[in-house]
């Protein structure tokens, strides 16, 4: 293996923020794509593995959204990955040509950054293992096709290494929560095995920037399977009203099994009472989501009053002396982060929502905040299948159309026939029920909803009518109620 000299890796220095700003709006990760071409400011460009191809870390702003984290790798000549990761080419008179790729769909170099863990002679770039961990040395790492706002890489059935684009400062909320799960060894996860951190004193400070955690074998995810139960119930092949049938014994068995990741979470990290000036805190900041959400999308302004009734209600409860029982919680639960493994329901990436601040995803909140957003989910999955089924998406889906109608009060009967049986399961496993406390749920689902219409809005407009459709149910009922 050759070895790239340090006057390329200064060529690289030199032109890699034009080149990132060019590749930087096809990255499913990045919030900026559709503002154009962002302008990047480079804060940390770090060689951690020589040879030809060389890895690089960089850390990198874009504006206020910042800071950024790409894994670049740099050979001569052509690189061993397909076309679409390549972030671009250097050439110079006399000199060879120099690629860069997005080093985690290089398999082989993947395989030489886990043997970096635990090495002598880091810089500013730390690759540590966890006490007692162990690392699957010398096999290659494949990273996962699906849509993700972080990339993760797969070590066979062993580990998985997580590379966070928006890197955390300090210790990372999801180091934290599942340090916490595997002290309580009383439910199956992803242990932690080994961290990418920045040391304090590197230019950009101290910074989580990868996790590997263990493989969880699994069967898939939520997602895959509850999209398939439904799209089954749209055509007839299942009925909602089996007690037990299509996927209501799935989702009777996520709700036990988030029950007990926050039992888990409780003990291991504690849980209070709030009221007074925190619980307003809680509540201030449902406003301002709030707010910000009826800016940027105009299509919630017409139910802007009914969610801030809602608000006042859930302001004047707490006014009259309720408390809130507050914890550490998931943060960003969906189908999408429950994995079915032999052992039943596997909660994964507790990092919470990359849109909210490190500070906010560490905040204790109470446990229903993430039941609702599983709720959120069911419905996701309903409307996911009826586009399927019907061959077009949500916002193209017409009012007078008997067809779709029927299919959609179908989609909508399989969510709710779901969303019960995963309340009763999340009672059964100990948690608290959710069916008697609408109110709080019923905030926090508005809140998840009005948080997905912000992304749709900007991500997948043709989508954006799902979350619209559930803003307008919930108001519906809180107009109904008053």
């Amino acid at each position: 293996m050759t070895t790239l000299v340090d006057a390329e890796v200064e060529r690289v220095r030199t032109a890699v923020e034009g080149l990132l700003a060019s590749w930087l709006p096809g990255r499913r990760w990045f919030a900026g794509k559709d503002g154009g071409a962002p302008v990047v400011t480079t804060r940390l460009l770090e060689r951690v593995l020589p040879g030809d191809p060389a890895l690089l870390v960089a850390v990198f702003d874009t504006g206020a959204d910042g800071p950024y984290q790409a894994l670049i790798g740099m050979c001569r000549g052509s690189a061993p990955v397909p076309s679409e990761a390549v972030i671009g080419r250097l050439t110079a008179p006399g000199g060879p040509a120099l690629t860069l790729y997005e080093a985690t769909q290089d398999p082989e170099l993947m395989t030489r950054l886990l043997g970096r863990f635990g090495a002598e002679g880091q810089g500013p770039v730390r690759f540590e293992r966890l006490p007692g961990s162990e690392l699957p040395l010398g096999v290659p790492g494949v990273a996962s096709t699906a849509e993700q706002s972080n990339t993760s890489v797969a070590f066979a059935d062993r580990a998985m290494f997580k590379v966070l684009r928006r890197p955390v400062p300090g210790t990372s909320p999801e180091l934290e929560l599942l340090g916490a799960l595997q002290r309580a060894g009383s439910v199956p996860g992803a242990a932690p095995l080994a961290q990418v951190r920045t040391t304090a004193e590197s230019p950009v400070g101290a910074f989580t920037l990868g996790i590997v955690q263990e493989f969880v074998r699994s069967r898939g995810d939520g997602w895959a399977a509850a999209t398939g139960q439904a799209r089954a119930c749209l055509t007839g092949e299942h009925r909602t009203e089996a007690p037990l049938g299509g996927f209501a014994e799935e989702s009777y068995g996520l709700g036990l099994a988030t029950a007990r990741v926050h039992t888990a979470l409780a003990e291991q990290l504690g849980s209070r009472p709030i009221g007074g000036p925190q619980s307003a805190a809680l509540l201030d900041l449902l406003g301002e989501r709030l707010a910000e959400g009826v800016r940027s999308v105009p299509q919630l302004a017409p139910h802007a009053d009914a969610l801030w009734a809602l608000h006042e209600e859930l302001r004047e409860s707490v006014r009259r002396g309720r408390p809130l029982l507050v914890q550490r919680v998931h943060g960003d639960l969906h189908l999408g982060q429950v994995l079915r493994t032999e052992q039943g329901w596997v909660l994964i990436d507790f990092e919470g929502e990359p849109g909210h601040s490190p500070e906010e995803r560490r905040r204790p909140q109470p446990a229903l905040r993430d039941v609702a957003a599983m709720l959120r989910s069911f419905d996701y999955a309903a409307h996911h299948a009826l586009t399927e089924v019907l061959g077009r998406p949500p916002g193209e889906l017409r009012p007078d159309d008997p067809h779709a109608a029927g299919m959609a009060r179908r989609a909508t009967a399989w969510a709710v026939h779901n969303r019960q049986a995963y309340c009763a399961g999340y009672a059964a496993g100990g948690g608290q029920d959710p069916r008697r406390d609408p109110l709080l749920v019923r905030a926090f689902e508005a809140d998840k909803a009005v948080y997905e219409a912000v992304y749709e809005a900007h991500n997948r407009p043709a989508w954006l009518p799902i979350p619209l459709a559930a803003v307008r149910r919930l108001t519906e009922e809180i107009r109904q109620q008053n």
